[in-house]
């Protein structure tokens, strides 16, 4: 089973550390987010120096930000540095981090995933390249000729169509792993409408993973991470509300009026075992097996909350490696 991690936002140096431990212990793929302070491209560069058989990725850089000519040169870039394959994560981020910190407008954000993650399968592609969409173009540039698989973080149906129409791989974040299967089939039966084989798309769900001797304390870690997302994010409280409604409810509506203690605890067990990977070493294993052996998933992908010291990400990185 392939296996990634997301490398935490911590600093490019503790990025080159952790990625030639992932590299070391066995992990097929190290990715980094981005939001602010951090990014990811220049990360990435930084660890392709430090590492000779891990592929490199983008989890996941927004649509908003960059065009997608930007977007195909730094990874057409940073895959002509680095050792092995580069994977370009794109998502729509939420109106949150796109208004609020980068003072665009969050317009038509399903169609502009759709169409920048076409276009710059394009752009990476060979030849010449002409695209007239409704939210990007490009008017007869020569492509990049560089292998560079696209994912898109994906979570609405809307969305998820987009993912099956041009995309390589998907990137689901809080889509519960009991409904990752019924799920993927938008994808699925989209990609054959559009002629194409469901089965070449890569299925690289996020597990949100805290590893600690006591399960009450890796538990919490997850708490924090699932009601700051749910919370914060309405594409994110709507992918678990289709399983989880009034648990969702609770949660946002409590961040919402800012009792963030409010909001965490209103996130119910059921949700850390459906949304997360939490508990001793011996537990967290067990428990991410069961998510790595559900027929749609492909390539699950570590992601160790935000804020734990760096014991918790040493176990987390360990006892979850392949």
């Amino acid at each position: 089973m392939s296996r990634g991690i997301v490398l935490p936002q911590t600093g490019v140096a503790d990025a080159r550390t952790v990625a030639v431990r992932c590299e070391k212990l066995g992990y097929d793929a190290c990715w980094t987010g981005e939001l602010w302070g951090q990014d990811a491209f220049v990360t990435l560069t930084a660890v392709a120096d430090a590492v000779s058989t891990i592929d490199l990725g983008t989890a996941i850089v927004n649509v908003f930000s960059r065009s997608p000519a930007t977007l195909a040169a730094a990874a057409s870039s940073l895959a002509a540095v680095a050792p092995a394959g580069v994977r370009l994560g794109l998502g729509p981020s939420t109106a949150a981090a796109i208004e609020g910190l980068h003072g665009r407008e969050y317009d038509r954000p399903v169609r502009r995933l759709h169409e920048t993650a076409a276009l710059v399968a394009r752009l990476t592609g060979e030849g010449r390249v002409d695209y007239d969409g409704q939210t990007v173009s490009v008017h007869d540039v020569p492509a990049l000729d560089a292998d560079v698989p696209i994912y898109t973080a994906a979570l609405g149906p809307a969305a998820r169509r987009a993912t099956g129409r041009v995309a390589d791989g998907w990137l689901p974040h809080n889509v519960p792993f009991p409904s990752l299967g019924d799920a993927f089939e938008t994808v699925a039966e989209t990609a054959r409408v559009a002629g194409r084989d469901p089965n070449e798309i890569t299925v690289a769900p996020y597990v949100p993973a805290a590893v600690d001797d006591d399960p009450a304390v890796a538990r919490g870690a997850i708490r924090r991470h699932l009601a700051y997302y749910i919370g914060s994010g309405e594409g994110y409280r709507r992918a678990v509300a289709g399983t989880f409604p009034d648990a969702a409810a609770r949660v946002a509506d409590a961040w919402a009026q800012g009792d963030r203690d409010a909001a965490r605890a209103a996130v119910t067990d059921d949700l850390i075992d459906a949304l997360g990977v939490a508990g001793t070493p011996d537990q967290a294993r067990e428990q991410f097996d069961r998510v790595a052996s559900l027929d749609a998933v492909d390539h699950p992908i570590v992601v160790v909350p935000d804020g734990v010291d760096e014991a918790t990400v040493e176990r987390t990185v360990a006892a979850l490696a392949p």
